[in-house]
């Protein structure tokens, strides 16, 4: 029996969905690949209805996200976004990767090709943060609150980098804990001494992808890297305008990119000095939002961490 979620898509696109298989496609929703009578392929998830602004924000973030990359970086495009049936539906091209950014694998068959195309992906994306940082913003933040996962993410606008991130980022998840009955010791003082740690390196507002992490960022598969296209995919963002570090310390955490990736950005952009101690604060946002969302060992990891900052 088919989904309705599937008869509403053949509608809307007037074709028919000869196969809808599940694929991997993360926790937070159900991931589908579609192959169509025509003979292309798109990609969708689906969730439950009340979740649809999630797949609401995704959509403005890949839409935020292709506007700045240009042609260097990868970003599928959304097709649509709707209430189908009685799940939240979101379709998008459909992208031929080959691995996360780890690096691991070849592209063309030898690891130096794929430690070239990591490189070139890091410098795309030091010129993505640096073209973003030249427009004009009311400061760091984004036009609506939207997600990491499936967590809300404020995004009230702050002329004060180091507040922003106190305030809309590290005190929500604090706050999520201790409704939940985790109360973090030292988090009070953490949240006084953030603006101030992260305030004296000249952040300016960029536009960041937010949730960098390996698994949402791939090599393209070789026939469908197009000229001038680092050959890399980025997908699943969380964006708004904040320090363009948050990116490269998220590109470190759970596994991480490939060495090259970070000297292409450096070579393009250096990061400024202190960005390894500034790494730590940055990674406690995901540890304590993947606590929240998922409990187990994230836990013991998000208060180490803040014991640590705070000693």
């Amino acid at each position: 029996m088919r989904e309705p979620w599937v008869r509403w898509l053949e509608e809307t696109l007037g074709q028919d969905v000869e196969r809808c298989r599940p694929v991997g496609g993360g926790c937070s929703h159900s991931a589908w690949a579609l192959e169509l009578a025509g003979g292309s392929r798109l990609f969708a998830k689906t969730n439950q209805a009340q979740l649809l602004p999630v797949l609401e924000a995704e959509m403005e973030g890949l839409l935020a996200l292709a506007a700045a990359a240009g042609a260097e970086l990868v970003v599928p495009r959304p097709l649509h976004c709707a209430l189908a049936g009685s799940k939240a539906l979101l379709v998008i091209d459909w992208l031929d990767l080959l691995g996360g950014g780890s690096g691991s694998g070849a592209v063309g068959g030898t690891a130096a090709k794929a430690e070239l195309v990591w490189e070139a992906a890091g410098a795309a994306l030091a010129r993505l943060h640096r073209r973003s940082s030249a427009s004009t913003s009311p400061g760091f933040g984004w036009p609506r609150d939207n997600y990491i996962g499936n967590s809300l993410q404020p995004n009230r606008w702050s002329q004060d980098w180091g507040r922003f991130f106190a305030g809309q980022r590290l005190g929500p998840q604090l706050k999520l804990a201790e409704r939940s009955g985790r109360s973090l010791k030292g988090s009070r003082r953490l949240l006084e001494l953030t603006p101030e740690w992260l305030n004296g390196h000249g952040a300016v507002p960029c536009l960041v992808h937010g949730d960098l992490w390996g698994g949402n960022a791939a090599r393209m598969a070789l026939s469908s890297i197009t000229p001038g296209s680092a050959g890399v995919a980025l997908f699943d963002p969380a964006v708004y305008l904040g320090d363009r570090e948050v990116d490269l310390a998220m590109a470190q955490l759970f596994g991480g990119f490939s060495p090259a990736f970070f000297s292409g950005y450096d070579g393009e952009w250096p990061r400024p000095a202190g960005h390894s101690q500034r790494r730590r604060l940055y990674d406690l946002y995901h540890l304590l939002n993947h606590a929240n969302l998922f409990g187990g060992g994230y836990w013991g990891q998000a208060q180490s961490l803040i014991a640590e900052l705070v000693d």
